[in-house]
C-alpha cells in the first residue's frame, strides 16, 4: 500500500483489511494523513458489508491481496483457508460484476504449481505449468484462481492473475521464515529448520512484487496469468545461515525439526512473460535485499516486541 499511495498521489486508494492475527495496523498507520488513502476494517467474506462498501466507494479496480497464507496453519485447520481464499474471492468478484469494476486482479502464489525436483535446476514454473497442489493453503489459492478464470469466461469479468514466489522485506509478520529467524536470533533462541533444510525457495523482495502487480493491473492483458519470480533460489538452510552471518550469530542456534507434511521440495519461477510483455524487471538482488531487510528488523526491534507481546492488536481504534 505504501508503494502505490506514494507513487500515485492523483489516485485514491482504499485499504480493506480484517486485521486478523497476522494483520498489524501499525504497518500502515503512517498513511493516515495521506489525502488519497482510506483504511476500512472489514471481512471480504461478508457479502452485505462488501456490497455496501462497493456501492459507497465506486471502485474502478479491485486487487485481492487478502489471504490466509500460513501453510502449517492450513494443515491444522483447512476450513478458514477455504472460506477466506475461495469464498472471499467469490464475494469480491460478485460485487465487481454488480458494480462494473474495470479490472479485478487476483494475487496468487507459485505454490499452486506444486513443486519441482531438487536435481533439475533447468525446470521452472511457467504460466502453462499444470496446477498440482500440495497443501490446503495452495489448494485454496488454486481453487480461487480457477474461480477467477471461470468468472472471466462466464461473466466476462475483466480479470488478471499474478503468481509470485516467496516474498521478503520489512513488516513481514514473524511467522514466515526470514522474520522468524531474525526475531529468534535476536533472543538467542533455537531456530527450527524443517528436515535437513534442503528445500529450495525462490525469493523476491516485496517492492519488486508490488511493482509487478502494479504493471499487470495497469497494462496486463485481460484474462491472463503472469508469473513474478525473484530469480533467487536458495535452500532454507542457506537463507538461515545468511541471516545469522549478517547478525553475527552462531549457527549453533539452528535446530533441525521433523519435516512438514507434504513439504514441497523446490519452487522456481519463470517470469519471462511479464518481463517481455510488460517490461517488468527486478530492482533488488537477494544479496542486497536480505541485507536491507535484516537491517530494517534490527533497527525496529520494538516492532517485533510489539507483536510478540500482542500489543499490536490494539493499534487500530474504531
Amino acid at each position: 500500500m505504501h508503494y502505490v499511495v506514494n507513487k500515485y498521489p492523483e489516485d485514491y486508494f482504499v485499504c480493506l483489511d480484517a486485521l486478523t492475527y497476522a494483520g498489524n495496523y501499525n504497518n500502515i498507520k503512517d498513511l493516515e494523513d495521506k489525502s488519497n488513502y482510506k483504511f476500512v476494517k472489514g471481512d471480504i467474506t461478508d457479502k452485505e458489508f462488501i456490497d455496501k462498501l462497493f456501492n459507497e466507494e465506486k471502485f474502478d479496480i479491485v486487487i485481492n491481496f487478502a489471504a490466509e497464507s500460513h501453510v502449517d496453519n492450513s494443515i491444522k485447520n483447512p476450513s478458514i483457508f477455504l472460506t477466506t481464499n475461495i469464498i472471499g474471492t467469490q464475494v469480491l468478484m460478485d460485487a465487481s460484476i454488480k458494480y462494473n469494476i474495470k479490472r479485478y486482479h487476483q494475487v496468487s502464489t507459485d505454490e499452486v504449481y506444486g513443486d519441482l525436483p531438487l536435481d533439475r535446476p533447468d525446470l521452472l514454473f511457467t504460466e502453462n505449468t499444470p496446477i498440482h497442489t500440495s497443501s490446503p493453503y495452495s489448494s485454496s489459492k488454486a481453487g480461487a484462481d480457477l474461480l477467477v478464470g471461470a468468472y472471466y469466461r462466464t461473466f466476462n469479468l475483466p480479470v488478471t492473475i499474478s503468481r509470485c514466489s516467496n516474498n521478503y522485506g520489512p513488516y513481514q509478520f514473524p511467522e514466515k521464515l526470514i522474520p522468524v529467524v531474525i526475531s529468534k536470533a535476536l533472543r538467542n533462541e533455537k531456530i527450527p529448520v524443517y528436515g535437513n533444510g534442503a528445500n529450495v525457495r525462490d525469493w523476491i523482495h516485496v517492492i519488486d512484487h508490488n511493482i509487478g502487480v502494479d504493471m499487470i493491473v495497469r497494462n496486463g492483458k485481460v484474462g491472463e496469468v503472469y508469473n513474478l519470480g525473484g530469480h533467487s533460489e536458495r535452500s532454507n538452510l542457506e537463507v538461515v545461515k545468511t541471516i545469522l552471518k549478517q547478525m553475527g550469530k552462531s549457527e549453533d542456534l539452528i535446530e533441525f525439526v521433523t519435516d512438514r507434511k507434504g513439504h514441497d521440495l523446490r519452487y522456481a519461477i519463470d517470469s519471462t512473460k511479464v518481463e517481455k510483455e510488460l517490461g517488468w524487471k527486478l530492482t533488488y538482488t537477494f544479496e542486497d535485499g536480505i541485507k536491507e531487510t535484516v537491517n530494517w528488523y534490527l533497527a525496529n526491534t520494538d516492532w517485533i516486541d510489539n507483536i510478540l507481546s500482542g500489543d499490536y492488536k490494539e493499534a487500530y481504534k474504531n
